[in-house]
């Protein structure tokens, strides 16, 4: 469920901070106040693109802020994104835009547009003119069926989806294939170049990183020599400070402290820390010698060093970044080899695969289209008692699912089509040729109230679900609207009384000017304010005694449908 949004310096909105509740969230206001806003602002956090003029004149960045509560199943869908959750199951979504550049983070955490998206979807389901034009297209509604489906259908596509990708491959191979023996032949002659150049080499795994290690010695051996050697007198020889060594002191210390040994006994334990270190000494002066004669090479060794590192970054720049990618292209171009001495044979073996997973492919996108066909029989039958709930009185509704075994995709080979008939004696006809706006908002709302029984998207936000509607169909249009919040939690925008009447919580858009600039601003109506804003939106600016009185009936009326209806 969306807790709040916080939205500072977008737009027209200066700071608005909106808590919402559970049930159905309305919110109202005049024309041009800026109530599409609310909404635009949360698809802006959720991913939205974000448009260079977004941020409030003489602001310096935007920002808005989602604060979502949800349930077990939320948290393991967003835990299965790789999104932190804390001990409230709380998820703070927030975007912030300057200068044209945006960042997004989930719970503190920087996130891509990616993660962003799939977030949202588990949490939110936004329904605006847009998803009306979407359903008017065929792709949309194979998914929409699929949908519905649910988990009868997630098998069968995961199945069809691994064997058309692999089809897809071996049509490939089938299509690239080297048919002309000349170029058969000079395929087979690189292939062999190539193998025998990389054999050659003898490769050892780790040996480029030993070389490079060992070459950058040698090439700064003549350095570390002299750093080596000045260390060596310092510590040993006559290198020291006043061309006295650090041994020689250490000894000469340990020589006065000897005279008076027995004396005392503290002065006796200094003496032994003495000994320990003429002890390091000696062994220090013993590595650095070692390894000072270690820095000698000859020219020959770093010559032979030089050459096999420049042979090993060609091989690099031809066949991978790695010895073991060298070593795996190694493999693949005598695979390639052995097949194509049996050529023919490897074509035959490659067709016969193709038959195979093509029937197989074929019989898995039957068997979906089977599960496809039964849930459109349920969902056509769901969405006609919807679709009469919503003042289609004499609608007619049928879901076509049609087998075309000649457009095979990664999601089977249906084409479905939605197909309605609105009036008493007229023949079903395709959605997209028979549906106004309104009569498009209405059919989205039917599917969103039938689909709410098989998603777990907790938050539904409809804006504009009530354009070209009036009368006895805006009551038809509340009322499901109310029936839907019962299950999960509504937002919409409207500017009808009779959607607005059956608000839980209403709240309503306000513009406000000065002589600089213009903000809008959002709140929560309280008290008797329902009621003045229902009899704005009833009569307009002239509010009269009986325009009120037929606002506090309509919320009446309003509440006692919620009251039947408790259950739901």
């Amino acid at each position: 469920m969306l807790l709040s949004e916080k939205v500072k310096d977008l737009a027209l909105i200066r700071s608005a901070d909106v808590s919402f509740g559970e049930g159905l969230n309305i919110i109202t206001g005049e024309t041009g106040a800026g109530k599409s806003l609310v909404i635009g602002s949360v698809e802006l956090a959720l991913g939205g693109k974000a448009k260079s003029d977004i941020v409030r004149r003489g602001a310096e960045e935007a920002s808005v802020e989602l604060v979502f509560c949800v349930d077990e199943a939320g948290e393991e869908a967003l835990k299965a994104l790789d999104i932190e959750m804390d001990e409230d199951s709380l998820v703070i979504m927030t975007r912030k835009i300057k200068e044209g550049r945006s960042v997004a983070r989930i719970n503190g955490n920087a996130v891509n547009a990616g993660v962003l998206k799939k977030a949202a979807s588990i949490l939110i389901d936004i329904h605006g003119q847009r998803d009306q034009t979407g359903l008017l297209q065929k792709k949309n509604l194979c998914r929409i069926l699929d949908r519905y489906a649910s988990d009868e259908v997630s098998g069968p596509l995961d199945t069809i989806g691994e064997l058309y990708r692999e089809y897809r491959d071996i049509v490939s191979r089938i299509e690239g294939d080297i048919s002309d023996p000349m170029e058969l032949k000079r395929r087979q002659d690189l292939l062999s170049y190539e193998a025998d150049e990389i054999e050659k080499a003898e490769l050892k795994s780790g040996e480029d990183e030993e070389l490079e290690a060992k070459y950058r010695l040698m090439r700064d051996s003549k350095k570390i020599a002299e750093a080596l050697s000045e260390a060596l007198g310092a510590v040993s020889g006559e290198g020291g400070a006043n061309g006295v060594s650090a041994s020689f002191l250490i000894g000469t210390a340990s020589e006065r402290l000897k005279s008076v040994e027995g004396l005392d006994k503290k002065t006796d334990e200094l003496l032994s820390e003495i000994a320990e270190i003429e002890s390091l000494m000696g062994d220090l002066s013993m590595d650095l010698g070692e390894r000072l004669r270690s820095m000698e090479f000859s020219d020959a060794e770093f010559e032979e060093t030089e050459e096999r590192l420049d042979l090993i970054n060609k091989l690099k720049s031809k066949y991978g970044r790695t010895i073991e990618e060298i070593q795996s292209e190694l493999l693949k171009k005598r695979e390639e080899l052995l097949r194509l001495s049996d050529h023919e044979g490897y074509m035959e073996k490659l067709e016969k695969q193709r038959e195979e997973v093509k029937k197989s492919l074929m019989e898995a996108c039957g068997r979906l289209s089977g599960i496809r066909r039964r849930h459109a029989d349920r969902l056509q039958d769901m969405m006609k008692e919807a679709l009469s709930d919503l003042n289609f009185e004499n609608v007619e509704f049928a879901i076509e699912v049609q087998p075309d075994e000649e457009s095979v995709t990664s999601d089977g080979y249906d084409t479905v089509s939605f197909m309605v008939s609105l009036n008493k004696g007229e023949k079903l006809k395709p959605l997209e040729e028979v549906a106004s706006g309104g009569e498009l908002s209405r059919i989205m709302l039917a599917l969103k109230t039938v689909l709410a029984d098989t998603d777990d998207i907790p938050t539904l936000i409809f804006d504009e679900i009530d354009t070209g509607i009036s009368g006895r169909t805006a009551e038809k249009v509340a009322e499901k609207l109310s029936v839907l919040a019962k299950k999960r939690q509504v937002i919409a925008i409207t500017h009808l009384p009779q959607i607005a009447a059956m608000a839980d919580h209403h709240f309503v858009i306000e513009k406000t000017s000065d002589d600089e600039s213009t903000s809008t601003g959002v709140r929560e109506l309280k008290g008797e304010e329902p009621v003045e804003e229902l009899s704005r939106l009833l009569s307009g600016s002239k509010i009269t005694d009986t325009v009120r009185e037929n606002a506090k009936e309509m919320l009446l009326l309003a509440r006692k449908f919620k009251s039947g209806h408790k259950c739901l």
